[in-house]
């Protein structure tokens, strides 16, 4: 990896240093957490006991749907696809009121804790557990990936300066995230998040306008080069492209419905706000500022691509923006950053474990339906389970980082195409449709669909001379013949 020479500001801003801030900021997150956990129990981990301020979850979701991979992946996608990923933003925004008019409408008429209990309540209990099943399957990989693409930017940057191995690097991270979940859940990760988004926007900013000031440029100059350059291209129109901006905004919208409206994570803090207008209010919002903030870390790439022109430095990707932000600007940056990074790292990860204990817990275990076991040992089964799920976390950071791959925001995508696929035909059937199906078959449905979406995208094109590309739009078909697939075994 060449290149140019930094400044002197990383030798000041020793790993010693920056680590010290780490600590701080986790002991911030810890006063947070036993603050917000008083007198929690049970209903308070799952759904913060219904009482959660809209305007919260607005601003904190911001963070959980951003994470590290936004930070990192997306500023470094600008030198080689433009501003093109703002197809897809366009996509999540019509996206985001499907979410706020349809499907919260329904979890709050059901007073649903899991999600996922409506397709027990639509369908049997055959097709309640898989798509419990593949939200803790798509959830455990696309959070794991996302932790470790942040793990490994700190490793690089600060912990391999210490001595401090990667295996240890994880190890630690994740006993920090079950410090301030493991016993308050979602009443605590409401605060947390809010906090984390605050300090994730902080970094944009702040690193935007430094950038753009050490180059002298204002913003209108800097969209006047990048448009010189054809790095503001946003609407891709070659139809066999993968790219293509049909593709995008339609996925794109198809990725929200999915992974923020059909997924537990996500809707267990929006149903957590008392009222449906209220959570409506904070889709809304939390949909505008998404758009925002997209733009805004777009424009972070393409300012990156002049700064790595104008200072002679070849790295590209994902390791673009920590490249710059740790070796090239100065050390109060540089500290901005790593809190930055960090406050991208935990949304991901601390909502992801827990709800995953949740639906484990609701979902698969049955907790909230056992009359016989006592409060107490429901606890300890739950606080057990959030364990185990760490412990997969760690195992899956590791065979993240064995396998080492670069593209992280294109295996997100294609995660999501073959596990959220199901997701969307099952509650699209259960929508759309008054028929009943039968439940046995349910399963075999949900795992034919996406074996065929698997063999189209990596045989048929070559099978059938096809030049199409599957893009985005896998999560569309994997869904259309997951639907099509009730329809035969409807009754």
């Amino acid at each position: 990896m060449a290149i140019g020479s930094a400044n002197n500001s990383f030798v000041f801003m020793s790993p010693v240093i920056l680590f010290v801030f780490v600590i701080t900021y986790f002991l911030l997150l810890l006063g947070v957490a036993f603050y917000t956990s008083r007198n929690s129990n049970n209903e308070s981990f799952f759904n913060g006991n219904k009482s959660s301020h809209w305007l919260l979850v607005a601003f904190g979701m911001i963070g959980t749907s951003l994470s590290g991979v936004t930070f990192i992946s997306v500023p470094g996608t600008v030198e080689f696809a433009n501003f093109s990923y703002f197809q897809v933003v366009l996509g999540y925004f019509i996206g985001y009121f499907v979410v706020a008019y349809v499907l919260l409408p329904l979890y709050y008429k059901l007073n649903l804790t899991s999600i996922y209990n409506y397709l027990d309540q639509r369908f049997g209990m055959y097709a309640y557990k898989t798509g419990a099943l593949y939200f803790i399957v798509s959830r455990t990989l696309g959070a794991t990936l996302r932790l470790y693409l942040v793990i490994n930017v700190l490793q690089l940057f600060i912990l391999d300066g210490l001595g401090i191995s990667f295996h240890v690097t994880a190890i630690i991270i994740l006993l920090m995230i079950l410090l301030y979940t493991f016993k308050g859940g979602v009443k605590t990760i409401v605060w947390t998040d809010t906090l984390q988004t605050f300090f994730m926007l902080l970094a944009l900013v702040v690193c935007v306008v430094y950038i753009m000031g050490d180059l002298g440029f204002n913003l209108g100059t800097v969209l006047s080069k990048l448009t010189e350059s054809g790095h503001t291209e946003i609407f891709n129109t070659d139809g066999w492209d993968k790219r293509f901006f049909l593709k995008q905004i339609i996925g794109g919208a198809f990725i929200t419905i999915t992974m923020t409206g059909m997924d537990q994570e996500m809707m267990q803090k929006n149903i957590s706000v008392k009222t449906l207008g209220g959570a409506q209010k904070n889709m809304v919002l939390f949909s505008t500022v998404m758009v925002l903030v997209n733009f805004l870390f777009l424009l972070l790439g393409g300012l990156l691509y002049l700064y790595a022109l104008n200072k002679g430095i070849e790295v590209k990707g994902d390791d673009l923006f920590p490249t710059i932000a740790l070796n090239y600007l100065p050390g109060f940056v540089s500290i901005i950053f790593i809190i930055g990074l960090i406050s991208a790292l935990f949304p991901s990860a601390d909502g992801a474990i827990t709800a995953l204990t949740s639906s484990f817990c609701i979902d698969i275990i049955g907790l909230q339906r056992n009359k016989v076991w006592a409060e107490k040992k429901k606890s300890n089964i739950r606080m057990t389970v959030h364990l185990i799920i760490a412990i997969v976390f760690l195992i899956f950071v590791y065979y993240f980082k064995y396998i080492n791959n670069k593209s992280i925001i294109g295996i997100l995508l294609d995660i999501a195409g073959y596990t959220y696929g199901p997701l969307l035909g099952l509650f699209a059937f259960g929508i759309l449709t008054k028929h009943k199906i039968k439940d046995k078959w349910a399963p075999m449905i949900c795992i034919i669909a996406p074996a065929i979406c698997y063999f189209y995208q990596f045989y048929a094109p070559a099978y059938l001379q096809l030049h199409y590309q599957v893009g985005i739009e896998m999560l569309l078909i994997n869904g259309s013949l997951t639907f099509a697939g009730l329809w035969l075994i409807r009754r």
